[in-house]
């Protein structure tokens, strides 16, 4: 959801971002989160859970992917929240690989931890043409949240192999389903 700040007519334009896996605090990549807020392109809402129940998994090198397959997991996802600036989004999205494949922005609805109230948002999904052959991958099987225990098989951008693009490492992720579908993403 996009929503527009009161104080003025040339006020910046604000975008809810809900964060579930390594923006949140205390992960890895919670820094752009930090230089965001410290440029006044972002601001901590609070902590939310997703109102639907979602898969979040793990794809190649433990990286979290919420997938946009409402209803397939047992799990209401629990994440952050954020307003984000127009030029605060721009670097979410080249960070999520918007362009690359990996991820796409789409809305989603969530709520404060402890209440039914509806929020309107927007999230980085799994890219769709991928998103159900990494639920096959991952067993049909996600977690409630991007946690210290679901984290340790995490591997940082600057620490991966270099000798093929992620959304590669994607489709090799996707592909090497033993005992399941061969079908690659």
């Amino acid at each position: 959801m996009t929503i527009s700040v009161t104080n003025g007519a040339d006020a910046p334009k604000q975008t809810l971002i809900f964060s579930y896996g390594t923006l949140k605090q205390g992960f890895s990549n919670h820094k752009l989160m930090q230089d965001l807020i410290s440029k006044n392109d972002a601001v901590f809402v609070g902590n939310y859970i997703t109102d639907r129940r979602l898969p979040l998994v793990r794809g190649p090198y433990g990286v979290p992917f919420l997938l946009n397959l409402p209803g397939a997991s047992r799990h209401r996802v629990r994440g952050e929240l954020y307003s984000v600036s127009d030029a605060g989004l721009q670097r979410l999205d080249v960070l999520e690989g918007i362009t690359l494949g990996h991820y796409e922005r789409l809305p989603i609805a969530v709520r404060p931890e402890g209440s039914d109230a509806v929020v309107e948002a927007e999230a980085y999904y799994a890219h769709r043409n991928f998103a159900e052959d990494m639920w096959r991958r991952s067993g049909y099987e996600g977690f409630e949240a991007f946690s210290d225990e679901v984290a340790k098989g995490y591997v940082r951008r600057d620490l991966r192999p270099k000798d093929r693009s992620f959304r590669e490492q994607i489709t090799l992720f996707c592909s090497s389903i033993s005992g399941r579908s061969n079908r690659s993403c």
